[in-house]
């Protein structure tokens, strides 16, 4: 089925759901492994611009994702949930999404700032025009608070799949499974 229904996520919301778990995966690795890690210039420089060009189609697709969701059904929670944990899957999710906007934003941002001047080509196809002009101050602004968010990322991603987790091994209910592609409801 392509479509969510009340009960299951579609394969269209789950091929953007583990697309972007995959790209926000490598995204992570990636940005703290060019931070730290990758002293040849040339070889930082290419990392650098593919983390940005994968970073806007997080972007992207975080958008068609929102508004693929507006499109239909949401499959609902568990009756069994309290309600302090009804809010707190809602908040997770709210944040997940606004994270997703936020640091791609903050990224595209602190390049914009920058003194440098390098254009911002997304996979080669088109150069980002820029947001703000030179300013190290703002620069280095947005480089600290795009950091801060990809731990505010990693922090909910471990609460939001600990709750499945325990959704799944100790609940022993559906959440889990019915993200997944091809597993059907246990009756």
């Amino acid at each position: 089925m392509w479509k969510n229904s009340s009960e299951r996520w579609g394969a269209i919301s789950q091929g953007f759901h583990w697309l972007t778990v995959l790209l926000v995966f490598g995204l992570l690795v990636v940005g703290f492994l060019m931070a730290d890690f990758i002293e040849d210039i040339g070889a930082r420089f290419r990392l650098i611009q593919w983390h940005k060009s994968f970073g806007m189609l997080v972007l992207a697709l975080s958008m068609l994702r929102l508004v693929w969701r507006a499109c239909g059904p949401v499959p609902l929670l568990p009756t069994s949930l309290k309600p302090h944990e009804k809010v707190l899957a809602h908040l997770t999710h709210y944040g997940l999404y606004a994270v997703l906007f936020a640091m791609p934003i903050v990224g595209w941002l602190m390049v914009s700032a920058s003194t440098r001047g390098i254009p911002t080509e997304v996979f080669g196809l088109f150069t980002l025009p820029k947001l703000i002009g030179p300013d190290k101050a703002l620069h280095d602004f947005f480089e600290d608070l795009h950091e801060i968010l990809a731990f505010v990322l990693i922090g909910l991603v471990a609460l939001h799949a600990g709750a499945a987790f325990k959704h799944h091994f100790v609940l022993k209910d559906n959440i889990l499974r019915r993200m997944l592609p091809g597993r059907k409801e246990r009756l």
